[in-house]
């Protein structure tokens, strides 16, 4: 029975966030395809899995690993070079199979293709999280928080190949191009996992895990914004400026956005992992309910101020495309 509960949770968040995509997506793939499609992203995590055990037995046998990922730059070396690629390559490799088989019968629209790929990554999120929670080195709530985090990553190369499945004549040029697009997604990849993992070390390192959450809005909000170019949509439009000094003005602010938006998720999951062990009634404790309280109003407040800045850029954005 504890199995089958910690299945449920690797499982139905990945595919309450594919069920979110699938009903915004028009003329989309059948469920059922998607379904498939989610099995083989699990299958190719555990793919990815095995790579990386062997890739960690051979490192054994030629360095000092253990003693390497002791230190941060062994750490950066470890995601840039094995981790990021062996995973964003396994999940190509598992979107390319089943395409390479459906557009023999099928003229595949570019937004399935892009669909395909997020039911893979989000298969690939159900294995991971599976592991984590069955070693008990991961919460659920922590699981449950990071569930976009393998879509956001492959979003690119997904964006690159479905350019290049659903063009009438394929030219080499955007062959060239999901290649790129890979190796930005491979960069991305690690950068989180490295930002994520800086909080294990002394200072000034662990100051880089409040880089993290802007990092993760961000690759959000491509995600985003390549999904609205499949649908022909106009991207939303955040600098607008006809000058330098405007853009850049601009640009600072975007960044203040995504700080004030990232650290105020952030703070939240802080919060949350640090009431959760405690019983709910402890909640109400005087001095604990305070603490909440204040935090909650601080970290909805950076929240706010953020949406505030948001809503300006696109106000500013609406009104000199409508006076254009």
């Amino acid at each position: 029975m504890a199995n089958l509960y910690l299945v449920l949770w690797a499982v139905i968040p990945p595919l309450l966030f594919l069920w979110f995509y699938y009903r915004r997506t028009p003329a989309a793939p059948p469920w059922f395809n998607l379904w498939v499609l989610f099995i083989i992203g699990a299958i190719s995590g555990f793919a990815a899995l095995g790579l990386e055990w062997a890739m960690e037995n051979v490192a054994n046998l030629v360095l000092d690993w253990q003693q390497i990922q002791r230190h941060f730059s062994g750490v950066v070396f470890r995601q840039i070079l094995a981790i990021a690629p062996i995973e964003e390559g396994c999940k190509l490799v598992a979107v390319i199979l089943p395409i390479s088989y459906l557009q023999r019968q099928y003229h595949l629209r570019a937004t399935t293709v892009f669909l395909f790929t997020i039911a893979v990554a989000l298969g690939f999120t159900a294995e991971e999280t599976w592991i984590y929670l069955s070693h008990g080195t991961s919460s659920i709530l922590d699981r449950s928080i990071g569930t976009p985090v393998h879509a956001m990553f492959s979003a690119p190369w997904g964006y690159a190949l479905a350019i290049y499945i659903s063009a009438d004549k394929r030219l080499n040029r955007n062959r060239h191009l999901i290649f790129i697009a890979w190796l930005n997604s491979v960069f991305f990849h690690a950068l989180v996992n490295i930002l994520s993992i800086s909080v294990r070390f002394s200072r000034p390192t662990n100051l880089l895990i409040y880089c993290l959450f802007p990092v993760l809005l961000w690759l959000f909000w491509r995600l985003e914004q390549l999904l609205r170019k499949l649908h022909k949509k106009h991207p939303l439009q955040l600098i607008s400026g006809r000058t330098s000094s405007a853009r850049t003005w601009e640009r600072g602010l975007v960044l203040l956005i995504l700080s004030l938006g990232g650290n105020s998720l952030f703070g939240l999951l802080i919060i949350s992992r640090k009431i959760s062990p405690l019983r709910w009634e402890l909640w109400f404790d005087p001095k604990i309910f305070c603490f909440i309280v204040q935090e909650l109003l601080f970290n909805f407040g950076l929240g706010l101020l953020a949406w505030l800045i948001y809503r300006y850029l696109r106000s500013l954005a609406s009104r000199r495309h409508l006076f254009n």
